[in-house]
């Protein structure tokens, strides 16, 4: 049987998870975010997230971005695995395609090199 003081360390284990999970969960999405394209390591383009759009990358890729979430709508690729990877929309986040060498990210605007002036 669990005594008053085993119940106060698990409430407290609880919520201490709780709390570092809802900092996590909140700290993410804060600020506007960019979507950054590069082909074969060269910038290809930033665009915001705020903004729905189609992004025709080279004669390779197409890229949509609707909704503060990007996704690969079509690839030339064979894998096709850079089409069936699932949207992406927080920090850190990427779709990569390995055959075309074009890689996705989500950055923050620190990141972008964009401030307020240029945005």
């Amino acid at each position: 049987m669990m005594k008053k003081n085993d119940l106060i360390l698990a409430a407290a284990v609880i919520l201490a998870a709780c709390a570092i999970l809802a900092f996590q969960y909140f700290s993410r999405g804060g600020g506007e975010q960019y979507i950054e394209i590069t082909v074969d390591g060269n910038e290809y383009g930033t665009y915001s997230m705020d903004e729905d759009r189609t992004v025709r990358i080279n004669d390779t890729n197409r890229l949509v971005i609707r909704e503060g979430s990007a996704l690969m709508e079509w690839a030339d690729c064979p894998d096709q695995i850079c089409v069936h990877h699932r949207a992406i929309h927080a920090g850190g986040e990427n779709i990569i395609c390995l055959p075309n060498k074009v890689v996705v990210s989500v950055i923050s605007p620190e990141e972008s090199g964009l401030d307020g002036i240029a945005q």
